[in-house]
């Protein structure tokens, strides 16, 4: 497949890649382009807007999202491709734009993928052998329809807290750069490496702390920072394996998990925190961590925060 009709209210076609840069020890940059693209429908600015990429499940076999004979796409497409063969669906995952390059037919969308020398997971293993010229197959934002996939939706004057890890840079980085001169608060950024550390547009008043882990374990710099800078002690809220949800997902408008009760002994935080708006991603564990620290502890309104677990260490994310 190798573009989309006109009927479809989103992008599901094929892409090329057309350059592959390997930034730092953590994350390869690809650029991807295809004539589809010309309708792409991503305007200035998209913040942390989410994509699809499919890769694919045997070396050299483009997924196709829909069926050859498919002249649009309706709710029953995923679960159409999800009952393919996976060697002939290949692996679907979900990642951010780091940007959009060129105009019409030349469009080209730049993606940032995090990688593990020795480790196996599809986009992982493709991104490491990414050359010019290999295919895979993208869902993106159509012009012209409603896509989703953006929550970063602060109220205007806000102090702002960022906060996540490698698997969040990219969607931090576009953050930071598409925010308005006027905005204040800080951004904690936990990498594996002190060479993933990237150099960042930012407003002046929005800082931005890089904490490579340097073999420690996820969260281990992340949470004690943030944490502390909400002037609570530096240290992990323990969370079990049991209570973590893979699929954590809140936001102001929708949340995937059970609501925790608030401490009352947070009241005196509440008016502290009132003009806070936090957006944390990253591994759900560690998110979760934050999110209970944040919610029950400090007793800050789920309003003000949006909570994303990209990804749970020794799960295989569906899509």
């Amino acid at each position: 497949m190798t573009s989309t009709t006109a009927e479809l209210p989103l992008l599901l076609g094929t892409v090329e890649v057309r350059t592959v840069q390997r930034l730092s020890p953590s994350f390869v940059r690809v650029e991807l382009g295809a004539p589809l693209l010309g309708d792409l429908g991503v305007v200035h600015p998209w913040y942390d807007q989410r994509i699809k990429l499919v890769f694919p499940g045997e070396p050299g076999a483009v997924p196709a999202l829909l069926d050859k004979h498919s002249t649009g796409a309706d709710e029953s497409w995923f679960s159409t491709w999800l009952d393919r063969p996976e060697e002939e669906r290949g692996h679907m995952r979900t990642y951010s734009i780091r940007d959009v390059v060129g105009e019409g037919e030349d469009a080209r969308l730049v993606v940032d993928i995090v990688v593990h020398e020795g480790a196996t997971g599809p986009g992982n293993s493709w991104a490491l052998n990414a050359a010019p010229g290999d295919r895979l197959a993208i869902m993106a934002p159509r012009r012209g329809h409603a896509y989703g996939g953006i929550e970063w939706h602060p109220e205007p004057g806000r102090r702002l807290l960022i906060a996540g890890d490698e698997t969040a840079v990219p969607a931090i980085c576009v953050i930071l750069e598409q925010l308005p001169a006027s905005a204040r608060g800080t951004a904690f950024v936990e990498v594996p490496y002190a060479a993933d550390v990237q150099d960042v547009d930012h407003p002046t008043g929005v800082e931005v702390v890089w904490l490579p882990r340097e073999g420690a374990e996820h969260g281990t710099r992340l949470h004690p920072a943030v944490t502390a800078h909400l002037g609570a002690p530096a240290a992990v809220t323990d969370v079990s394996d049991e209570e973590v949800d893979p699929d954590l997902w809140e936001t102001p408008t929708f949340s995937s998990s059970c609501d925790e009760p608030v401490d009352e002994r947070a009241a005196i935080d509440v008016e502290r925190h009132s003009d806070l708006y936090a957006w944390i991603a990253g591994e759900s564990k560690v998110v979760t961590g934050m999110r209970r620290h944040l919610v029950r502890d400090l007793g800050i309104d789920r309003r003000q925060v949006a909570f994303m677990g990209y990804w749970r260490r020794g799960v295989s994310m569906r899509s």
